[in-house]
């Protein structure tokens, strides 16, 4: 595997110094493959994280939104359960999962649901008024009277 050293842009740069840490620590994971997971943009500002959570329940499920991450950690409660139980093939994977997503600024969860064995997701990026694109209106400065006006009053 490559890796990057991002040193040279901490001596040239000022005030990217969160960015190049996001850089280092993305750059030092390994790609996640469990559980599959989907994410698409579902309008302009809105996103869908969908996760295969197949023999989760909601219990077994936890999600944590803070400052720009989110995390989402599950584990079976009931192992108890499982040592009754005699497989003959097990395909379907229960194992423990924690998985982390960085979200941009003003991104934030507006909600999360499960069906039919997805962990859906929704993210909506709302940006506050004082981030918000405006118009200026531009204002015309009064005539100045020319040498003209002033003879005639």
């Amino acid at each position: 595997m490559q890796t990057f050293d991002f040193t040279p842009f901490y001596r040239s740069t000022v005030g990217f110094d969160r960015l190049f840490n996001r850089l280092d620590t993305l750059v030092g994971q390994e790609a996640k493959t469990y559980p599959p997971y989907n994410i698409e943009r579902t309008g302009e500002d809105a996103y869908r994280i969908s996760i295969a959570v197949a023999g989760f329940t909601q219990g077994d499920i936890a999600i944590e939104s803070k400052e720009n991450s989110l995390v989402v950690k599950g584990a079976k409660a009931n192992e108890q359960a499982d040592k009754s139980r005699e497989f003959l093939h097990r395909g379907i994977a229960e194992r423990a999962f924690e998985l982390r997503f960085q979200l941009a600024d003003y991104v934030e969860v507006q909600g999360a649901s499960l069906e039919n064995g997805l962990l859906h997701i929704d993210l909506k990026r709302e940006l506050p008024e004082s981030k918000k694109a405006r118009t200026i209106q531009i204002n015309t400065a009064p005539a100045q009277p020319t040498l003209e006006d002033k003879s005639v009053n």
